[in-house]
């Protein structure tokens, strides 16, 4: 079985400026071992134990449905299942200025890292990119980061990784945790399993 290769994603930065700027697509990245994975039965596990329970649920259900679409249905009660999905998130609101946050994905060998989960070997990334948002003055935006691992329960082994990093107004009904759980989670699975290697953006 050849290994993952690990790959970085660097986040948007926002600025600032303009009154009628939209904001951007959701931005998505997968690495996999190929097109004809296996299915089968899958438990959506928190990659952050201190993870709150509530806010977690949000993004588990989301990735649950998002899964159960493809073809990883939920294990039965009491049964161990075939894959776990190791999910992490970050929701981090933003005013003014660019600003650089690393984030970085390691796949096969490691994980999340920029304040959730860490381990492993990843490599990290970091780039600023400014954004018109707002009218003249300063804007309140929400950045959103989803990351999934899909390994199989028996072996721990990564078949499938992926990253999805949003940003949105965070004065709209759709900042709320459910509602951009399900965003971010329906950009990681469309196409899936997607093109390794090749970052999209869902709109």
């Amino acid at each position: 079985m050849r290994s993952l290769t690990p790959l970085a994603l660097a986040a948007l930065a926002l600025a600032g400026c303009a009154t009628t700027a939209s904001l951007p697509p959701t931005q998505v990245i997968r690495y996999h071992l190929g097109d004809n994975l296996a299915r089968g039965t899958v438990a959506i596990q928190p990659a952050n134990a201190t993870t709150p329970s509530l806010e977690f649920q949000n993004y588990a259900g989301a990735v649950q449905a998002e899964l159960a679409r493809i073809g990883y249905a939920p294990a039965a009660p009491g049964a161990l299942a075939d894959f776990v999905a190791i999910t992490d998130f970050h929701a981090i609101p933003q005013v003014g200025p660019p600003r650089r946050s690393p984030i970085s994905v390691g796949l096969g060998v490691g994980g999340f890292r920029g304040g959730g989960y860490r381990g492993g070997t990843a490599v990290g990334g970091d780039v600023g990119v400014g954004f018109p948002v707002g009218g003249g003055g300063r804007q309140a935006v929400l950045v959103t980061d989803l990351s999934i691992t899909i390994k199989r329960r028996a072996d721990q082994t990564a078949v499938w990784e992926g990253k999805a990093h949003g940003v949105v107004d965070a004065r709209k009904p759709d900042a709320t945790p459910p509602a951009q759980a399900q965003r971010l989670a329906a950009a990681m699975f469309t196409g899936f399993p997607g093109e390794s290697g090749r970052t999209i953006e869902v709109k």
